[in-house]
């Protein structure tokens, strides 16, 4: 998964503390101002949100204004979950 975060630009992992992603730690890629990818890790499991927030600052702080969960248990070695993260940086 490293790899994945690396290649994507994701931050970090960090607590959240909006308690949307239940205070499971979580890192985001900026897709623009206001559009993130978020992943969550939620023990041994990865999911993968799109969002959408005012600005950065306010990702893991603030509730999104819009989440949608795009994969549950993200699985690199899976084709369609490659192309459905890949699609929002083309």
């Amino acid at each position: 998964m490293t790899n994945v975060f690396l290649y994507y630009d994701f931050n970090s992992f960090f607590k959240d503390a909006s308690d949307t992603f239940s205070g499971n730690d979580i890192c985001f890629s900026e897709l623009n101002a206001e559009h993130f990818l978020i992943f969550e890790k939620n023990g041994e499991h990865y999911n993968l949100y799109v969002s959408k927030y005012k600005s950065k600052k306010e990702v893991g702080k603030k509730k999104p204004i819009i989440l949608e969960m795009i994969i549950q248990n993200y699985d690199k070695s899976i084709p369609e979950h490659r192309v459905a993260i890949r699609r929002y940086f083309e």
